[in-house]
């Protein structure tokens, strides 16, 4: 499917994400406010506005009309608006780099031609508006695909957008059918089921993003501001309550984390996040009675993360159990396979083990994958090393 994903849930680093079946219930539920603890963070630090997310320059707005009456103003040329913005944004053959975990504004994606799913959707929301042409926000069902980023675990959800004929656009014939505007072809999402959201949900994603990008790069402060923001925007946004939670954890007030976690429990007793991480604290404090409750719901779904048999591929690795390993590692692919440093541990595993053909293959994989460039000059040194015994 190609990895266009951007909504973003960071768990401590030592966590695991679990599925549960039977959870407890949690009946009371604080305003969102008073889980806000600005005491502790600087209060100080400027960040994007909500105004500014969809907001394009004066600049552009004219480009944007004037490259529309050109090509509209043709003779017999009765393209619509919508399928006119589409392929102007050209998304899925390569009109924008897609870069994974970097949200941006509408304004500096429009300058970059880069950016993340969320990214795209502002963008394109944004040029919509210019237009008259009514949008239509989706998130997509799609199967999580996890990453790892120094202490972090992150889940990656997906949105993208759907462009209606124009309302009202003098030079424009109004008829016509939507269009879907994705990195991914429209054949690739076509299978995943959809749900309509709001465009304050929107913004609640896009803050939330910036908030774990920030968590990654340890700027907390700018991080609780950020999320801050997404929640006064969506009080009920599961992803945001949980990272509001790992930056207070993050940050020493292990209790404040507590009430978030319970507070997003209130709202959705079997969500994931929230009982795993809520687990990790209170076995973390001792309280064993109180963690066996959560635990127990959790266990039977250790499977459906990566990054266990990855863990555990890692230590007979180690241990020289290379064997094990290869097994550990082969379980892990399974659950992800688009993930490069999976591959990297099979290709040295196969090396310690002599068979140097699935070496050489695996870590060309890993490399084929690999979009970071430090990593790439590693996986390509190691590469050449093996090509030339």
């Amino acid at each position: 499917m190609g990895r266009i994903f951007s909504v973003i849930s960071v768990l401590s680093a030592c966590l695991l994400l679990l599925a549960c079946q039977t959870t407890p219930s949690y009946q009371s539920r604080q305003p969102v406010e008073e889980l806000f603890y600005d005491e502790h963070y600087d209060q100080t630090l400027e960040i994007p506005q909500p105004d500014s997310l969809f907001a394009l320059s004066p600049k552009v707005v004219s480009e944007v009309r004037r490259a529309f009456e050109r090509e509209t103003s043709l003779q017999g040329n009765h393209i619509g608006a919508q399928k006119w913005l589409a392929n102007y944004l050209n998304a899925a053959d390569g009109g924008f780099v897609y870069r994974d975990n970097y949200t941006r504004i509408a304004g500096d994606t429009y300058q970059d031609r880069a950016g993340n799913c969320l990214s795209l959707v502002l963008l394109t929301a944004s040029l919509a508006d210019i237009l008259n042409v009514p949008v239509q926000f989706q998130e997509v069902d799609v199967p999580p695909v996890w990453d790892k980023q120094g202490d972090f675990y992150l889940i990656n959800g997906h949105i993208n957008i759907k462009l209606h004929p124009a309302n009202s656009m003098k030079s424009v014939n109004i008829k016509g059918s939507s269009i879907l505007i994705d990195f991914l072809p429209e054949r690739s999402v076509r299978g995943y089921s959809k749900k309509r959201i709001s465009k304050q949900t929107v913004i609640a994603m896009f803050y939330n993003n910036m908030a774990a990008e920030a968590m990654v790069a340890k700027q907390y402060d700018r991080a609780y501001a950020l999320l801050k923001m997404s929640l006064r925007h969506k009080e009920d946004f599961l992803p945001a309550l949980n990272n509001l939670a790992i930056a207070y954890k993050y940050t020493g007030h292990g209790d404040n984390a507590e009430k978030v976690y319970r507070h997003a429990l209130s709202i959705e007793p079997e969500d994931l996040n929230s009982l795993y991480n809520l687990a990790i604290y209170l076995g973390e404090q001792g309280r064993l009675d109180e963690w066996a409750d959560v635990h127990k719901v959790l266990e039977l779904a250790r499977i459906n993360n990566p990054y266990y048999y990855y863990d555990m591929a890692q230590q007979a690795y180690f241990d020289k159990e290379y064997q094990s390993a290869l097994t550990w590692y082969r379980r892990a692919l399974k659950r992800a396979d688009y993930r490069h440093e999976f591959y990297f541990g099979l290709s040295r595993t196969y090396w310690a083990t002599g068979d140097r053909l699935k070496a050489k293959a695996n870590m060309e994989k890993a490399l084929k994958l690999s979009r970071d460039d430090v990593n790439r000059s590693r996986y390509q040194t190691k590469l050449d090393a093996m090509k030339s015994h």
